[in-house]
C-alpha cells in the first residue's frame, strides 16, 4: 500500500536510533544532500521462519487517499501506440494458482489495495501482500505449511516498529547470486515520534522458510518513506522512496543504497542515501536478471520518467560504504517517445463493468520492476508504466541500452490494440532476449482481469505480440474503493533463466476489500534450457597436511550460479605455490622434503580460479608390527609361542600395549611382556578340549593413537 490503506493507533516501541548527518553536496543536476547512516538502527538472526508462529493480523478500516506525485503534464501525441497485433503471444503456459486473496488459504483481506509482489527462487516462489506473505513450491505451486504469515513475523523478537507493526509496502527479490531471499517493508505507523523504517530480511540460505539476518534502517520522524522499491546488484541492495514530510507534503525522491556483503554474512550494515528535490519521484533502482553479472564496479542505474513527457531521467548510484563521501549519484535527462500519462496525471480513470466506481492508474510513474539483464555484447535495462492511448489507456514500454555509458531508448511502444485498458504493468526478459509484460485489464464490459504479452528478438522493433489472458475477472471492486495495484511483479526463473513467473490482482465477484492474487507462470519455447553457466570451481578437501615425501589426491567441481555441478565439467588445470609438486592435470600433490607451508593449491579453467590450502609436515612417529613364525602346528593341550618385534620410526619409542583376537576358545594367551618396546613373546594355550582347525591370530599394538596389527596362523591337531 503505498500510503496506509488504515490507520492504526499503535506507537511503536522505544527504539535507540544510531546518528545520522547530513552534508549540503549542492549541484546542478538537483542531487542534494548525501544522507550518511551510520547504520542500521537494529540487527539480528531469526530462528527459523517455518518454525515462528503467525502473529496474526489486526482488524482495519478504509483505505486512506492515495500520494499520488505532484506532476504537471501536457496532453501529447503518442507517436509509438501500437493499435494492432498479430500472431498470439508465442509461449507455453506453465502453473495457474492461486495466490495469498479472498478465501484462499484462509486468508481475508483487511487492506486495499494488495500491494502483490513476488518472485522465484532455486526452488521456491514467495508471494507478498498486504498484510501477508507465502512460501510456494515453484514446481507444483503448493503452499508450505504454516502459510500464509502476518509480513512481520518475520522480526518476531526484533523488537521496535519492525515487530509492532505490519504497515505493508512490500517487495519480495530474490538475490540470484548469492541465492538468498531479500524480504522488505516499511514501519510508518507513529513514525512522527518513534521513527520511520525501512525492515530488511536476508535469508541466510536459499530456503524461504528458514533463518533471516534482519535489520532496520530508520529515516527519522519528518520523512514518511513512500512506495519503497528494492533493487538487487552485486555491491548492494538499492532502494528508492518517495518523501512526504509528516505524511502529506511531497519532499523529492530518496535512494539509498544497503551494504549486501554485510547483510549476506548477519553484520551491522551501513546505508548510503541522496536526497532529491520535488521535482523528482518515482524512481526505480535496477534489479539483476541473469547469470552474467554487470561490468565489474557498474553503479546501479536509477530510472523515472521526466516531468516534460518527452524523456527519462537516469541516474548512475555508486555507493562507498568505506567512504561514504565518496558515493556518487550522476544525473543525465535522455529523449523518449511523447506521452500523456494515463488519467490526467495518475489519478482515476479506469472503468469496470456493471459500475461507475472506478479504479487508480498509477499513472504518475514507473513501475515495479526494472529489470537489468547482460547479454555479453550489450546490456538492457526494460520498464513500463501507463499512458493515455486514445479514448483508453495502454501500456508504455522500454528497452533501454548503453547502460554502462549513457543509457538511451533503443525502443518502445505503447500496447494499445483496442479501447480495452490496460495498466498496473510489470515487465521483464529472458536470457535470449524474449520480453514479456504483464498487466490489469478492465473497460466498461469487462471486469478487471489479468493479461499478459511480450515479444521475440526477431519481431519488429516496438511491437508487441497478440495477449494471452491468464485469468478473466469475475467482479468489479465497488463500495467508493478505488485503489488498485498498487504494482505487480514478472519475475525470471533463475534456474532456467526462461520462465516468466507474473503475479497480480483480481475479483472473483463484486464487492470491497475482497481481492484475490493470481500466480502464473510461462516460457518462449526458443528459450531452451541451456548447460548452467560455470562460475565457480570449489576444491576438495579444502585443506590438507601431508607428510614430507607424502602424496595427497586433491578434486575439484565446477559450480553454476546456485552452487550446483555443471555438466559436464570442465578440464582443471592445477598449480601449487610451493612445497612439493602437483600433477598438473590429475591434482596429485606430492609433498616435498621440507616441512612448511601453508601452500596454495589452484585449480583452473578459462579465467576461473578454485583454492585449498596445503601444509607439509615433518613425518610423523610411528610403529610397526611383525610377527614370526608365520604359522605354528601344536596337539591339543600344548601351547604354540611367536615372538612379536616392534620397529620404530621417526623417533617412536613406544611402549607398545598388546593384545590378541582369533584365538581358539578355551586357549589361554598370554604377552611376555604386555607392554612393550622391542619385542615380546606371545604364548598361547590350548587344552585337551581345544576344537581342532586352522585359526589367524591377529596381533593388536596400541601407542597413544597410533594402531597397528600383525597376523599369523595356528594349526591345532
Amino acid at each position: 500500500m503505498h500510503t496506509k490503506s488504515f490507520l492504526k493507533l499503535v506507537l511503536l516501541g522505544a527504539l535507540a536510533c544510531l546518528p545520522w548527518t547530513v552534508s549540503a553536496q549542492s549541484n546542478p543536476n538537483n542531487e542534494v544532500g548525501l544522507v550518511e547512516h551510520n547504520g542500521a538502527v537494529q540487527q539480528d538472526i531469526s530462528p527459523p521462519l517455518r518454525d515462528i508462529p503467525d502473529v496474526g493480523r489486526k482488524k482495519t478500516g478504509p483505505d486512506n487517499p492515495l500520494r499520488l506525485i505532484p506532476r504537471k503534464f501536457l496532453n501529447q501525441h503518442d507517436p509509438v501506440v501500437q493499435t494492432s497485433t498479430a500472431t498470439y503471444v508465442a509461449t507455453t503456459s506453465g502453473l495457474n494458482f492461486a495466490g495469498v486473496g479472498n478465501g484462499d488459504y484462509l486468508f481475508v483481506p483487511n487492506a486495499a489495495p494488495p500491494d502483490t509482489t513476488g518472485a522465484v527462487g532455486a526452488t521456491q516462489y514467495v508471494q507478498w501482500v498486504n498484510e501477508s506473505f507465502a512460501v510456494f513450491d515453484k514446481a507444483t505451486g503448493a503452499i508450505a505449511p504454516g502459510f500464509p504469515k502476518a509480513g512481520n513475523t518475520l522480526w518476531s523478537g526484533f523488537g521496535g516498529g519492525c515487530q509492532t507493526n505490519n504497515d505493508g509496502d512490500p517487495i519480495v527479490a530474490y538475490d540470484k547470486a548469492a541465492n538468498r531471499w531479500v524480504l522488505t517493508q516499511f514501519s510508518v505507523t507513529g513514525g512522527g515520534s518513534s521513527g520511520y523504517l525501512q525492515c530488511v530480511a536476508v535469508s541466510t540460505t536459499s530456503d524461504a522458510t528458514g533463518s533471516y539476518n534482519r535489520y532496520a534502517f530508520s529515516y527519522g520522524t519528518v520523512q514518511f518513506p513512500d512506495y519503497p522499491k528494492l533493487g538487487v546488484w552485486p555491491d548492494g541492495y538499492y532502494i528508492s522512496y518517495n518523501i512526504f514530510n509528516n505524511g502529506s507534503t511531497f519532499a523529492g525522491a530518496k535512494v539509498c543504497a544497503f551494504d549486501r556483503a554485510k547483510m549476506l554474512t548477519g553484520a551491522s550494515a551501513t546505508q548510503v542515501c541522496f536526497q532529491l528535490s520535488n521535482i523528482f519521484g518515482g524512481l526505480l533502482p535496477s534489479d539483476l536478471d541473469g547469470a552474467t553479472a554487470p561490468p565489474a564496479g557498474s553503479p546501479n542505474t536509477f530510472v523515472a520518467f521526466g516531468n516534460d513527457a518527452v524523456s527519462l531521467d537516469t541516474w548512475k548510484f555508486h555507493a562507498d560504504f568505506t567512504t561514504p563521501a565518496n558515493s556518487s549519484f550522476v544525473h543525465t535527462n535522455i529523449p523518449a517517445p511523447a506521452f500523456s500519462p494515463a488519467c490526467s496525471g495518475g489519478g482515476t480513470c479506469i472503468p469496470q463493468a456493471g459500475t461507475s466506481q472506478q479504479l487508480d492508474s498509477l499513472a504518475d510513474r514507473l513501475m515495479h520492476r526494472l529489470a537489468y539483464r547482460n547479454f555479453g555484447d550489450h546490456e538492457s535495462l526494460v520498464v513500463n508504466h501507463s499512458v493515455t492511448a486514445g479514448s483508453s489507456v495502454g501500456i508504455r514500454w522500454y528497452e533501454l541500452r548503453g547502460i554502462s555509458a549513457t543509457p538511451a531508448v533503443y525502443q518502445s511502444g505503447t500496447y494499445a490494440p483496442d479501447s480495452t485498458y490496460r495498466w498496473m504493468g510489470s515487465i521483464a526478459m529472458d536470457k535470449v532476449g524474449n520480453i514479456a509484460v504483464g498487466y490489469s485489464a478492465s473497460s466498461s464490459s469487462i471486469n478487471p482481469g489479468i493479461r499478459y504479452t511480450g515479444r521475440a528478438p526477431t519481431d519488429s522493433l516496438g511491437t508487441l505480440q497478440a495477449e494471452t489472458t491468464i485469468l478473466t475477472g469475475g467482479g468489479s471492486q465497488i463500495g467508493g474503493l478505488s485503489r488498485w495495484g498498487d504494482y505487480s511483479a514478472m519475475t525470471i526463473d533463475p534456474t532456467d533463466d526462461c520462465t516468466f513467473f507474473y503475479t497480480t490482482e483480481y475479483l472473483k465477484s463484486s464487492g470491497s476489500f475482497n481481492w484475490s492474487t493470481r500466480i502464473a507462470s510461462f516460457k518462449f519455447p526458443s528459450c531452451t534450457s541451456a548447460p548452467p553457466v560455470l562460475t565457480s570451481i570449489k576444491v576438495s578437501p579444502a585443506s590438507a597436511s601431508v607428510p614430507t615425501g607424502n602424496t595427497q589426491q586433491f578434486t575439484a567441481a565446477g559450480l553454476d550460479q546456485f552452487g550446483n555441478p555443471v555438466s559436464p565439467q570442465p578440464t582443471f588445470t592445477w598449480s601449487v605455490s610451493g612445497g612439493g609438486t602437483i600433477s598438473s592435470t590429475a591434482g596429485l600433490f606430492t609433498a616435498g622434503a621440507t616441512a612448511g607451508g601453508p601452500f596454495t593449491v589452484t585449480a583452473s579453467s578459462g579465467t576461473l580460479n578454485g583454492t585449498a590450502s596445503v601444509t607439509v609436515t615433518a613425518p610423523a612417529a610411528d610403529f610397526s608390527l611383525t610377527v614370526s613364525p608365520a604359522s605354528q602346528t601344536v596337539t591339543r593341550g600344548n601351547t604354540a609361542t611367536y615372538t612379536v618385534t616392534i620397529t620404530g620410526s621417526n623417533g617412536f619409542s613406544g611402549p607398545v600395549t598388546l593384545s590378541l583376537t582369533g584365538q581358539p576358545s578355551r586357549a589361554t594367551v598370554t604377552f611376555s611382556p604386555t607392554a612393550a618396546t622391542s619385542t615380546s613373546t606371545l604364548a598361547v594355550t590350548t587344552q585337551s578340549k581345544t576344537m581342532k582347525g586352522t585359526y589367524t591370530l591377529t596381533i593388536h599394538g596400541v601407542s597413544g593413537s597410533l594402531n597397528h596389527t600383525a597376523t599369523t596362523q595356528m594349526i591345532i591337531n
